[in-house]
């Protein structure tokens, strides 16, 4: 089967208050319209998770050029993927009299303490991109359409023809991301949604026992964890994914699709592919058709190559735009934001984060 590479783009109509004024409401669910504005020159904090991945690194630099550009003072720090780095440089933040906190966190809950300190200091805090839990600390959510992220099943849906009446069976392997990562549920959600009817019909099976028991028709949501990948690891998903050939496609049985969240995830099947499976060919019916997710370069790379079907770009420059809405604690939040998808054949050329 001759697949189709494609990056899809999600573009999400999500204010992040950049000019960060405090337009969208407040911890009481009140608009709170331009008297929360905060002055020029005034400092802000930005917390990333880690300084190891593409995507993390680009956020931050640029969320800082914008900022600064625009009269800010900026604080920005990587966590290095250790929670407790992260509640410090908060903290540090909140130390340094940041008016504005903006997070995207390690781990949605273990921040929480953190942010509840900048929150007492007087900061407003903009939970970015993942969700922190367990706390009403947070002003506001910045992120995109969490389910329709993963509207590469319906590329893999497309590239399989399911649609078209296909009977298969076809043989597919599944990966959540992090199980740290509040988000990671969301996009599974929005995949198994779309996946799981083909599975109750037998067009789809995943034939591994990958996932304490394997991804069967039964499989449920919350059962996502069973089946995710410390940290989005590329490391770890190899690991994960070697176990799944050596234990069910040792002897030339056919892969034909794996979904994965995230690039860095699809990058550590394709390295377990080519290490365990030789006799599979980019390009040729005999390769699976991979998913993926933020554009990284690699995986830019890798669809140009035939590695990998397709990627996910999202454009954080929507997050950006002068905020009026979107917050988590406005009653208007309540209703998702516009937002639209668009499909591209362009694949060659490398995508810019922002």
């Amino acid at each position: 089967m001759k697949f189709t590479k494609k990056i899809v783009a999600v573009v999400a109509g999500v204010a992040m208050c950049a000019g960060l004024a405090a337009c969208g409401g407040s911890r009481s669910g009140q608009a709170t319209g331009g008297d929360a504005k905060i002055e020029k020159g005034a400092t802000i904090g930005i917390s990333m998770p880690t300084k190891s991945e593409e995507r993390w690194n680009k956020d931050g630099n640029n969320l800082k050029a914008k900022l600064e550009k625009a009269g800010y003072k900026v604080i920005l720090s990587f966590a290095d993927d250790k929670p407790a780095q992260q509640n410090a440089d908060i903290e540090n933040m909140v130390n340094n009299d940041a008016k504005i906190v903006v997070v995207a966190s390690k781990d949605g809950t273990a921040v929480g303490p953190a942010v509840e300190k900048a929150r007492d200091a007087g900061a407003k805090v903009i939970a970015y991109d993942r969700l922190i839990m367990n706390t009403d600390a947070v002003d506001y959510y910045a992120t995109f359409q969490l389910e329709q992220v993963a509207c590469s099943s319906h590329v893999l849906i497309d590239q399989l023809k399911l649609k078209d009446g296909a009977t298969g069976p076809f043989n597919i392997e599944l990966f959540t991301g992090s199980p740290d990562d509040n988000n990671a549920k969301y996009f599974f959600k929005g995949a198994w949604d779309l996946l799981q009817p083909y599975f109750e019909k037998g067009v789809l099976v995943s034939p591994s026992q990958h996932g304490q028991g394997g991804v069967t028709k039964d499989f449920t949501v919350e059962d996502w964890q069973k089946i995710s990948v410390m940290s989005w690891k590329t490391e770890q998903a190899q690991k994960d994914m070697e176990s799944i050939l050596d234990s069910t496609y040792a002897h030339g049985e056919k892969l034909d699709a794996v979904l994965t969240p995230y690039d860095g995830i699809a990058q550590g099947v394709i390295n377990a592919i080519e290490s365990k499976r030789p006799d599979m060919k980019p390009g040729t019916d005999s390769w699976p058709y991979i998913t993926g997710q933020d554009a990284m370069e690699i995986a830019v790379a890798n669809i140009a190559k035939d590695k990998q079907g397709e990627t996910v770009f999202k454009d954080v420059n929507k997050l950006l735009t002068p905020c009026t809405t979107w917050s988590s604690r406005s009653p208007r939040a309540r209703k998702s934001p516009p937002e639209r998808q668009v499909q591209q054949q362009q694949h060659r050329r490398p995508v810019q984060a922002a």
